[in-house]
């Protein structure tokens, strides 16, 4: 289950857009037979730092014995030491970036995590989460497992540990049948990096080569930061293991119409990667074109919320014909442990993170684009900060529908009585926030951003269900037994 998180306890005077969002999931890396494995691994970790910024870290393979160095923090600040690489030997490395979804920020939850099995070494990174990690967990424990973590990653080493195959790609596999959920997982054996996908890809993996090495990223901007080839998306449902003797595609799940997330289209996904084929960029940008379309409004300036806004926004204000402004200015050199005002200093109104262009909002009606409404709060003082800048009018577009249902595959949101979606009408939400207007691009209006005519109602493309309520999978942890885990448990043996 999702290990939900509180909002930053400042004052509503000390404004942060990052305290009102959809956190990341995690982000993971993987290559195998290039001689600075690691270093290559810490450079793909950096451009997939977006992903998650509460620990990092890297497990590699010398051909001999496994290392591995994992931090709290961001990459940056734990990889860039020549001694903390130089403990990292061999050819062959993975890495994992962590918003923690299950688990608490602790070290031993930090991914990857490590095992030795009966076969040899086996570490591993997910993205993702397991909808019945906490049944499979129980069922472990109460079998005599013990557990080292409290994240859902390390059901995995069991499942693989207890596997009655014989071959590892076989009992990886087998442990793969077990779950449910969204996962995308990278793996380092001690002759072997192995990957898998969900069976309806909900959460992303792909396939790139440097200098004839293969990779496995989250990402393709991961590519980019270190000059790779992009060579396909792994696809729903498959297993790919990598050797001396070249890559292997093994789909043990049969065929299924793929249902990725939306939200990486929306949201977590940089704007410069490459996501089943589409330009995240453009992507968000059409759907800013596509909201002007259903709630275009007669105003001065378009001004985005940054920094997932921008796109969005560059988009609508095309389209309306209307001038892009920064009317928000966001200071990129306050980090996370930037000093806790006092209470003095919250009543001064202190903006540490963002503020108000007024040369660019002052007497003028503005059309404010963000790419969500989570729980209300950063929206209400984006309006408040806007009129205090001297805006006549604010208007307040949303590229996305309104989130009114949680998620369950390894996105940080709130339970639904803290989602304002899932509780007030479009009209409760404006007096809210304190918007003249606001409204939200449609569902269907997001599948057209994505080049299809609607959202198919028997077999949707994407999985939505932040939106729709419609859970792609079978929820175990929330709902209790069900019978396909019933099943899945009989097979198993």
């Amino acid at each position: 289950m999702v290990n939900h998180r509180s909002v930053n306890p400042l004052s509503d005077d000390c404004f942060d857009l990052d305290e009102d969002t959809l956190h990341e999931e995690c982000g993971v890396f993987g290559i195998t037979g290039h001689p600075e494995a690691a270093t290559i691994t810490a450079l793909g970790l950096h451009a997939l730092q977006h992903r998650g910024q509460e620990a990092t870290g890297i497990v590699s393979f010398d051909g001999v014995r496994f290392h591995s160095e994992r931090h709290l923090g961001l990459v940056g600040d734990n990889f860039s030491d020549p001694q903390v690489m130089a403990r990292l030997a061999g050819s062959s490395a993975i890495g994992h970036v962590r918003y923690a979804t299950t688990g608490e920020t602790m070290l031993r939850n930090v991914q990857p995590l490590f095992a030795e099995l009966s076969g040899g070494g086996f570490a591993v990174a997910h993205n993702g989460n397991l909808t019945n990690g906490l049944t499979l967990r129980r069922e472990l424990v109460n079998q005599g497992a013990i557990c080292q973590s409290t994240s859902d990653t390390e059901v995995i080493l069991h499942l693989v540990a207890r596997s009655r195959q014989i071959r590892f790609v076989d009992r990886f596999i087998d442990a793969l049948k077990q779950l449910e959920g969204a996962y995308s997982f990278v793996g380092l054996t001690n002759k072997k990096l192995v990957g898998a996908r969900d069976p309806l890809g909900i959460r992303p993996l792909v396939l790139g080569q440097l200098d004839g090495h293969y990779i496995l990223a989250s990402e393709t901007c991961a590519l980019d930061i270190i000059g790779a080839q992009f060579i396909r998306d792994i696809e729903n449902g498959e297993v790919v293991v990598i050797d001396e003797n070249g890559i292997e595609s093994i789909k043990p799940f049969g065929q299924r119409p793929a249902r990725p997330c939306i939200f990486e289209y929306i949201y977590f996904s940089r704007p410069d990667s490459i996501v089943h084929g589409r330009s995240v960029y453009d992507v968000r940008k059409k759907m800013g074109a596509q909201l002007a379309i259903e709630a275009p409004a007669e105003a001065d300036v378009v001004v985005p919320v940054p920094d997932s806004g921008v796109p969005a926004a560059i988009g609508y204000a095309r389209t309306c014909d209307i001038p892009y402004e920064l009317g928000i200015i966001r200071n990129h050199y306050v980090g996370r442990t930037f000093i806790q005002p006092t209470q003095s200093v919250r009543e001064l109104g202190v903006r540490m993170k963002h503020s108000a262009n007024r040369g660019a909002v002052e007497g003028k009606s503005i059309v404010l684009v963000d790419d969500s409404i989570v729980r209300g709060t950063t929206s209400k003082k984006i309006v408040q900060m806007m009129r205090d800048a001297g805006a006549r009018e604010v208007h307040f577009r949303i590229a996305s529908p309104p989130i009114a249902h949680p998620d369950y595959y390894g996105i940080d949101t709130p339970e639904s009585d803290k989602l304002l979606a899932a509780s007030h009408t479009v009209e409760e939400m404006r007096q809210i926030i304190g918007a003249d207007s606001l409204a939200f691009l449609s569902v269907d209006g997001i599948y057209r951003a994505c080049g299809y005519q609607g959202r198919n109602p028997v077999t949707p493309q994407f999985s939505d269900h932040c939106f729709t309520g419609d859970y792609p999978t079978p929820l175990t942890d929330i709902e209790g037994e069900t019978p396909r885990r019933a099943a899945l448990l009989a097979e198993a043996g």
